[in-house]
């Protein structure tokens, strides 16, 4: 059993940055793959970005390629995401689940999830 806690969620104006975090507990060994999901109301999780447990792959939604970075600290079994020029439509609580594979990107194929963190990005 894995499990995973975020923060570092909040209110931002377009243009700016946030940094998620989403540390680990329990049976780290089993992780392949981190995910970060996101959700707006009213609409269906989406992913947004994974990374391989050894750091090296990492992949990302197209609407986020370019502003967004996940990265991996395994030391801290922390993972986070660091998202830059951030826009309204990135409006949403982000979640982070643990996955089986970074080919595999569909939320109902994460094995652990997160409670989410709320991003809001207004003016």
């Amino acid at each position: 059993q894995v499990q995973l806690v975020e923060s570092g969620g909040g209110l931002v104006q377009p243009g700016g940055s946030l940094r998620l975090s989403c540390a680990a507990s329990g049976s780290i060994s089993s992780i392949n793959a981190m995910n970060w999901f996101r959700q707006a109301p009213g609409k269906e999780r989406e992913f947004v970005a994974t990374i391989s447990r050894s750091g090296i792959n990492r992949y990302y939604a197209d609407s986020v390629k370019g502003r967004f970075t996940i990265s991996i600290d395994n030391a801290k079994n922390t993972v986070y995401l660091q998202m830059n020029s951030l826009k309204p439509e990135d409006t949403a609580v982000y979640y982070c689940a643990a996955g089986p594979s970074i080919l595999v990107r569909i939320p109902g194929s994460m094995t652990s999830w997160g409670q989410g963190t709320q991003v809001t990005v207004s003016s």
